[in-house]
């Protein structure tokens, strides 16, 4: 009973503390000029089958449970005079326990920007604002599911910081269209550990790098969006009548290498060019509270030849056994990136008030992401099914999710078998 109640009172203490109003800092009599704050916390608790041959530390490692920190970010942001608008955010991103302990905060964000009008506003820093798709710089607050379309997120820790890039952008709104252009400065590669010697597929060059173009249009056919910052919403829970159309691409003339073949070592280098084209709609069903969120995109992407890059969040698992045929990568990964078409839909439906479970609200999804990637012999198909529970929002919120994944073999790159992860997700946020 003494654990019951101290449960109970636990649960109202959070659930209290996740709906207080936003903290806001006032540095003019008129509130024109202010700091607001945010803090973010996501919890996974998963249970994963492992791809075949992984190991941890050189020990066999074929599946299991753990317990991780997603990601944990603190934002502040205002106009801190006029015109003039700061925006910063840090904190942290996939620590669990195969990780290394005591993660050192980073900054994420650092970006300065003066509003000239709403058809125009400039800035520079390390920022979200660069990519091709809408989820190249996704808002983690109201992700419809455990996790975003990372595929978009098309250099992540290559030549960027998990997305973010050293460079100017511009952004507004001129009558429906939502714009925004960014040139970049790539990070150097040889610190990345998802880059690899040149060899006969297609990587990222070691040569100081040519700067990066890429650019995002919105047509809002409905309800206007903000751009206040670079980060687009999953989902608004049916507060919007929103109906996007989108394109964008993203071009660095040089950015990849490789050897012509295996037995002529001369170096070929090409363009790293993504194009896209997405539909994004979030719209109440009715008045009874309910809502549907879709989103559809297909993508062309083109990393030079025959380029595959293996990735997994928060992995359970650091090495593949050299006997093994996996040609997946270790853990939870699957051929996230690749030179080929992309085609990703996701959807998710809010179910009525009168649906809610003991206070909360239900939102059942799925997603899929295909890819016919050149180097593989089978299409890529990774899908995900599952259930958010709102107590409060986005500010807190149980996420289910269970995501199926192809294992390729590393001779034939044919899809030899599937694996399954199971992962809760707590995610809480002032």
């Amino acid at each position: 009973m003494k654990v019951k109640i101290a449960l109970a009172l636990a649960l109202t203490t959070i659930q209290a503390w996740a709906q207080q109003p936003e903290v806001k800092l006032k540095l003019s009599e008129d509130g024109q000029e202010y700091i607001k704050f945010n803090l973010t916390s996501q919890v996974w608790l998963r249970e994963a089958n492992n791809n075949p041959g992984s190991t941890l530390f050189g020990i066999e490692n074929k599946s299991g449970f753990d317990v991780g920190l997603r990601r944990v970010r603190l934002q502040s942001f205002g106009m801190i005079k006029p015109k003039t608008f700061l925006y910063t955010q840090f904190g942290i991103n996939n620590f669990n326990a195969a990780g290394t302990r005591k993660p050192g905060l980073f900054f994420h964000d650092v970006a300065l920007e003066y509003q000239f009008k709403r058809s125009i506003h400039v800035g520079a820093g390390l920022s979200g604002w660069g990519g091709f798709a809408r989820f190249s710089s996704p808002s983690v607050l109201s992700i419809l599911g455990a996790d975003a379309p990372l595929f978009q997120q098309s250099t992540n820790d290559a030549s960027d910081q998990f997305l973010r890039k050293l460079g100017v952008y511009a952004k507004g709104k001129l009558l429906k269209l939502d714009y925004r252009v960014m040139l970049a400065s790539p990070m150097s590669v040889q610190n990345s550990s998802a880059v690899k010697p040149i060899n006969t597929y297609s990587d990222f060059s070691y040569n100081p790098p040519k700067p990066q173009a890429s650019t995002y249009l919105m047509w809002q056919f409905e309800d206007e969006e903000s751009n206040l910052t670079p980060y687009t919403t999953g989902t608004y829970l049916g507060k919007k009548k929103v109906f996007n159309l989108g394109a964008g691409f993203q071009f660095q003339r040089n950015a990849m290498w490789h050897w012509k073949d295996a037995s002529n070592k001369d170096t070929v280098f090409e363009n790293l060019r993504n194009l896209a084209i997405d539909l994004y709609v979030d719209h109440p069903s009715g008045k009874n509270g309910a809502a549907w969120n879709i989103y559809a995109m297909v993508g062309k992407m083109n990393y030079g030849k025959n380029y595959i890059r293996n990735n997994a969040p928060m992995n359970t698992s650091d090495g593949v056994a050299s006997v093994s045929s996996n040609g997946s990568g270790p853990g939870t990964a699957f051929p996230m990136y690749g030179t080929g078409c992309v085609v990703y839909l996701q959807g998710g439906y809010l179910l009525p008030e009168k649906l809610s479970l003991i206070g909360g609200r239900i939102m059942p999804f799925a997603q899929l992401m295909s890819a016919r990637y050149d180097r593989l012999n089978n299409r890529m198909n990774v899908w995900d099914i599952g259930c958010n529970y709102f107590l409060n929002g986005h500010q807190h919120k149980l996420s289910l999710n269970y995501q199926n994944r192809p294992v390729f073999n590393n001779q034939s790159w044919k899809e030899e078998t599937r694996k399954g992860m199971l992962i809760l997700q707590w995610q809480m946020a002032i």
